[in-house]
């Protein structure tokens, strides 16, 4: 009979981009049992996890977040050693056009799980306890915008400006609350921009690609010179397994890629890569169209790693140059699972242009 599993992990929202590419490092992994739980909606998908589907130590439940007795369930089913919170509603446009979504899932919804979290941890024997860690993953959002120089520190006040970062900044508070009041040995990450495989097409990096490979406009917001820090999903992956590993309850980590780029740059990067990857009549640039700014929109943001790196000993590992034409190759040469993203509800349009609107 083979030895039980040394680490069970569970990740909300795991079919997911980050969080399936998280669960894609884990299972790796010797020993490790994964139970992913999401509820599947536009940006969950099962073929995000097909690499795994056989995988002797993966499991999924379908089931939102915000039901605390399916929660309660799968907890006291599997007993996790780590959760890992990546179920988000995480677009801006989208959070503009339906804010209240956002609030259901990363505000009642991390408060649920982290409730559920919390019977089940009470329930633990002291060994148990003391592996328990309940990681929950945010943004760099909630800061705000920067100016032109400086960085996001974990000392650095929250302000958010989109209902988006509104919402994983009260997620985060209740992460810090649970801690304090209960006990509960939850950590938070705020991550910079991601990129990389089984990325939902409303992000930047990979709406730019699809739409260039089909020759549409791509347009860019304002004059394209907001700045973003971008991380590859990988790297982000790594660190949030080392913060399960070695992270302290309470504290609070910040998780950057040092890869600004203005959205400008990395449109025009896209287009030169697939110039070379896949030529077209004429130089994808001219496909470059501005667009009305995005209501809200931050002019920048950079983090600050430095926490991480020296305390848990974490490094980006994938420069941007490196990582976009990776990320490209991807997309190239999985035209599958693009297809099957065209044929669900997203079609790539304009979103987050209802801001006037009484909803």
């Amino acid at each position: 009979m083979n030895a039980p599993p040394q680490a069970t992990y569970l990740v909300t929202g795991g079919a997911g981009f980050i969080g399936s590419n998280l669960v894609h490092l884990l299972l790796a992994r010797p020993d490790v049992s994964v139970v992913v739980f999401d509820r599947l909606t536009y940006a969950g998908n099962l073929d995000n996890l097909a690499p795994v589907a056989d995988h002797p130590g993966y499991r999924f439940v379908h089931g939102d977040i915000c039901d605390r007795a399916l929660v309660r369930e799968t907890l006291a089913k599997y007993r996790p050693d780590v959760v890992f919170n990546l179920a988000a509603e995480s677009h801006v446009d989208r959070s503009i056009d339906g804010p209240g979504e956002f609030v259901r899932t990363n505000v009642v919804g991390t408060f649920e799980l982290l409730e559920a979290a919390r019977g089940y941890f009470a329930e633990l024997d002291p060994a148990s306890r003391e592996r328990f860690r309940f990681v929950h993953i945010s943004t760099d959002e909630v800061f705000g915008s920067l100016g032109p120089e400086g960085y996001f520190t974990e000392a650095t006040q929250y302000a958010p400006n989109s209902p988006y970062s509104a919402s994983k900044a009260g997620a985060d508070h209740l992460a810090r609350a649970y801690f304090h009041t209960y006990g509960l040995p939850t950590i938070t990450t705020n991550c910079s921009n991601n990129y990389g495989p089984y990325q939902f097409p409303e992000k930047l990096i990979p709406l730019m690609i699809l739409n260039a490979l089909e020759g549409k406009p791509l347009p860019v917001y304002g004059d394209g010179q907001n700045v973003r820090d971008w991380l590859h999903v990988r790297d982000h992956a790594e660190a949030l397994a080392l913060v399960a590993e070695k992270g302290k309850p309470g504290e609070t980590y910040n998780v950057g890629g040092r890869n600004e780029r203005t959205n400008l740059q990395v449109v025009e990067t896209i287009c030169d890569l697939l110039d070379e990857l896949r030529p077209a009549d004429k130089p994808r640039r001219e496909l470059i169209t501005f667009v009305r700014d995005r209501p809200g929109h931050d002019r920048r943001y950079a983090i600050d790693a430095s926490k991480i790196e020296r305390e848990l000993g974490w490094y980006p590992r994938t420069g941007f140059d490196e990582g976009i034409r990776e990320t490209i190759a991807w997309y190239l040469q999985n035209g599958t699972w693009c297809e099957r993203i065209h044929n669900g509800v997203y079609r790539r349009e304009r979103l987050g242009l209802n801001s006037e609107e009484i909803r």
